[in-house]
């Protein structure tokens, strides 16, 4: 696979539920209808409608939606859990749909392994032999899966557990164990679907840090569905948000607070802290303040709450610097434009 090339490429993907489903993504005229429309007319459901995105290699892109917009029908698409309508899906340039059964297990064993809400860990096996469990399966022998299990259980922090059963673990313990089955067959890309919704917040906070810290350590490409905005905007290098099956937005976070693509969206993200979102490089302007080895010299991708911090501190504009080089300065006016959601800012391209 090329370097430049996407782990997942989705184009016009549609699941459909009820009668005749293939009729629907074939005929322009049904599928244009909205949902009530083409239940009252067809008996039929488009929980996927017409989606298409590339999934990156090393990124986080996250899938985001309310209940029943069709993220987790469409994660299930990717590996055919659920079997897709219409479209083309692809991994690492081969067709997925084209994929004969041993394929397909080869696929879900090797290749985009899932972490579910509900984890369905073996009560009888211990914190390690849940964890080998996916090795087992794919004929490892016992000593090696042992190890690799051992390695993949102090990774995800719960060494010292390893004989446990699951009946002796709390909730986030749980989830870790499952996190690790899924590790251990070291796969391409991980696929999560609201693995952390059902745990109690501060669990769930730790469980985010690990995904992060999982991410950056190994820089392993995941795909994560979500209902929660903050969820989407802490993990997400991109994010696709959807609603009733189709997606009205994708882009990075910043782009999804900064410039929401219809009234759906801006009201979604109404609420977001927007300096814990957006980035200085959309406040700053141009100029080259000639001080780019400054110690208080802010990366492009500071957000504007740490970039207020400096400035605030310093009492003067602080330059942007990307790689030895000025992009620009921003001060407090520039800063407080981008809280306020004015646009305002005469740099929108200074770099």
């Amino acid at each position: 696979m090329a370097e430049d090339a996407p782990v997942f490429s989705v184009e016009g993907l549609w699941k459909v539920f009820g009668p005749r489903a293939d009729r629907v993504p074939a005929d322009p005229e049904l599928a244009a209808l909205g949902p009530a429309e083409l239940r009252a007319r067809t008996g039929c459901t488009a929980a996927v409608r017409d989606v298409s995105f590339d999934v990156r290699k090393g990124e986080v892109f996250v899938v985001m939606g309310l209940s029943g917009s069709g993220k987790s029908t469409l994660v299930r698409c990717l590996t055919r859990l659920i079997e897709p309508t219409a479209g083309h899906l692809a991994i690492d340039g081969e067709d997925v749909r084209a994929m004969d059964k041993n394929r397909l297990r080869e696929l879900r064993r090797h290749r985009a392994a899932m972490v579910f809400q509900h984890f369905g860990l073996l009560p009888h096996r211990t914190v390690l032999d849940n964890v080998a469990y996916g090795l087992e399966i794919q004929g490892v022998g016992k000593a090696e899966r042992r190890e690799r299990a051992a390695a993949v259980v102090e990774k995800v922090g719960l060494a010292g557990m390893e004989l446990r059963r699951p009946s002796q673990l709390s909730g986030g313990q749980q989830q870790r164990v499952g996190l690790a089955r899924a590790l251990a067959v070291d796969p391409e890309v991980l696929l999560f679907d609201e693995p952390f919704s059902a745990l109690d917040p501060l669990i769930r906070r730790d469980m985010q840090e690990e995904v992060v810290r999982l991410h950056r350590d190994e820089g392993r490409t995941m795909v994560f569905i979500t209902h929660d905005l903050s969820e989407a905007l802490k993990l997400g290098d991109r994010i696709a948000l959807m609603r009733d099956g189709a997606v009205v937005q994708l882009g990075t976070p910043e782009e999804i607070v900064g410039s929401p693509a219809d009234d759906y969206v801006r009201e979604f993200v109404r609420d977001v802290p927007r300096e814990q979102v957006m980035t200085v490089r959309t406040a700053m302007r141009p100029g080259d303040c000639g001080a780019a080895d400054h110690p208080d010299a802010l990366a492009p991708g500071t957000v504007v709450s740490g970039a207020i911090e400096v400035v605030a501190r310093t009492g003067r504009a602080a330059c942007v610097v990307d790689d030895g080089r000025c992009l620009g300065q921003v001060d407090h006016a520039d800063l407080l434009r981008v809280v306020a959601g004015i646009d305002g800012s005469p740099a929108k391209e200074a770099a």
